[in-house]
């Protein structure tokens, strides 16, 4: 009889532990984001009850008691990381936990344009309604400070890209992003620059690769600039680069040069000052850094713009064919 008994009990508990088992196994394959993508933002000192209540609110179909047991089972109850998570359709309560604890939070982005200032690049931060604020535009000495910088001013410093971060991440955290990929994009480059450049350090470099960006737009034509600037630089020739003068015309720019403006003495008119302006004018890409390290060869001495917005030059090597070329252009225009 007691044999009996404990067999009958034993079937009972294998057939409990059998139903359990498959519950289980259902609970932690089955889809708990249905019909549409949820987000959820977990804060800092959030409980895991208060983490299982916000998803419960999004409507997550969750089991709060197989959630938290699954989640101590694999030991990550006290693991799970704050930022803002996008959960797509048919995720499950263990891809959800797994999504926590790797911190894998939905990201915002921001784009840096090749050629833009430093002006236009924290206009566009400040703009931007996913980045914490802790900086004022005319912090400069701050920024450079905070960065680590033996520079003063920010100029062309920071790598024209596309920048990934968490929600309500710092405007410092995002230059500090860019400033330290230029610092490794401009070393790598200066480190494997041709020989015999006029240019004394990475910086100078750093500030021709900014005349070109501005100079082109075409990548194939950047090389032919760098040449012209270059060879202008070894024989002492003014540089006469148009971007120069409009930085350092500053807000009186209003979109065209006067005779007068290339006469006006500033620290950036490079029809006035021999060799290279103080500091870059813009931030150029990788490929204007490339091309002022590596010139083409050549003899061309003077470039002007085709005109009907082909972004290109006519190259020349003589003043006489230089003007030869300006002329050529008025009368088709």
């Amino acid at each position: 009889m007691w044999f009996r008994l404990g067999f009958i009990v034993l079937l009972l508990i294998s057939a409990s532990f059998v139903a359990v088992w498959n519950v289980y196994q259902q609970v932690i394959t089955e889809a708990v984001v249905l019909e549409y993508p949820r987000v959820i933002e977990i804060a800092k000192g959030d409980s895991f009850n208060k983490i299982t209540n916000k998803l419960l609110e999004q409507e997550v179909e969750i089991s709060p008691l197989w959630f938290k047991l699954i989640a101590y089972e694999r030991k990550i109850s006290n693991k799970l990381k704050a930022g803002e998570y996008a959960l797509k359709v048919g995720l499950t309560m263990p891809q959800i936990l797994a999504l926590f604890v790797e911190g894998k939070t939905r990201q915002y982005s921001i784009t840096f344009p090749e050629g833009w200032n430093f002006k236009q690049i924290f206009e566009r931060i400040q703009n931007h309604q996913y980045l914490e604020k802790t900086l004022t535009s005319g912090d400069f000495k701050t920024i450079m400070s905070k960065l680590g910088s033996d520079y003063k001013r920010p100029e062309g410093l920071f790598f024209p890209d596309t920048y990934f971060f968490d929600k309500n991440a710092s405007d410092f955290s995002l230059l500090k992003m860019a400033y330290h990929k230029m610092q490794r994009i401009l070393a790598t480059e200066w480190d494997n620059k041709e020989k015999d450049l006029p240019l004394k350090s990475a910086y100078e470099a750093l500030i021709l690769a900014s005349i070109i960006e501005k100079e082109t737009g075409a990548v194939e034509e950047r090389p032919q600039i760098a040449g012209v600037f270059t060879r202008r630089l070894k024989i002492g020739m003014l540089l006469q680069a148009d971007p120069t003068v409009i930085y350092g015309m500053g807000d009186g720019y209003k979109g065209n040069i006067r005779r007068s403006d290339l006469r006006r003495a500033t620290t950036y008119n490079t029809y006035v000052i021999k060799g290279l302006p103080p500091t870059p004018i813009a931030m150029p890409g990788k490929a204007a850094i490339n091309a002022a390290l590596h010139p083409e060869k050549g003899k061309s001495l003077y470039f002007v713009a085709e005109g009907k917005g082909r972004g290109t030059h006519i190259f020349s090597a003589t003043l006489r064919a230089h003007n030869n070329a300006v002329i050529n252009i008025k009368r088709t225009k």
